[in-house]
């Protein structure tokens, strides 16, 4: 039987070679309500900077709404009317580059819905850093189905944020206990 490689320290864990950065719905709608916006920005603009320059291949997510016959009635009791929001409210704050890759996705989970699960297999992935809006709904959702789907699972506790400073706080602390929570330096250290 061939021994399992198992990854114990952080700059094992990242390697460049089997991890993915995932830029969790960075849109104008959230941006422009987290409680950290300059310092959230800071942080996640060197991560991706220095994941591409690593050769980490970088995720962003998109709020997608289904169209409203195909929803699920919980999520339409829910969600905010998308309809009157402005025409750019769903956009990506920051722009992909050329080899970055957009997932539309119509959950809290990245998992649910999307190919990517397919395409980080594929790749040989195996470490998950996460990023973006909102810590305790999407980063912790996508966060927990990555290690029970058996990913390492990274958090980056500056860059990641919400509109609710107390739930982002509960949902690091709750996550603490599952995942690693790191800081950016330390991802971008660990990537040189």
């Amino acid at each position: 039987m061939k021994e399992r490689q198992i990854f114990t320290e952080l700059k094992e864990i990242v390697a460049p070679a089997h991890s993915a950065l995932v830029v969790w719905d960075v849109q104008n709608m959230l941006v422009n309500r987290i409680f950290n916006k300059d310092s959230f920005l800071a942080a996640l603009d060197k991560l991706i900077t220095g994941a591409r320059g690593a050769d980490v291949p970088v995720f962003f997510t998109k709020i997608t709404p289904l169209p409203e016959r195909f929803e699920s009635a919980t999520r339409l009791a829910s969600r905010r009317n998308f309809s009157q929001m402005p025409a750019d409210a769903l956009d990506l704050y920051i722009k992909p580059h050329d080899g970055d890759i957009t997932l539309n996705k119509n959950t809290a989970s990245i998992f649910i819905g999307t190919n990517f699960e397919l395409m980080i297999r594929n790749a040989g992935i195996q470490s998950l850093v996460f990023t973006g809006i909102a810590t305790e709904i999407g980063i912790e959702s996508s966060a927990r189905d990555a290690q029970n789907r058996g990913f390492y699972t990274i958090v980056v506790e500056d860059a990641v944020s919400s509109g609710d400073k107390d739930a982002h706080e509960r949902s690091l602390a709750n996550l603490a206990r599952l995942v690693n929570v790191r800081k950016s330096a330390e991802v971008l250290e660990a990537w040189k």
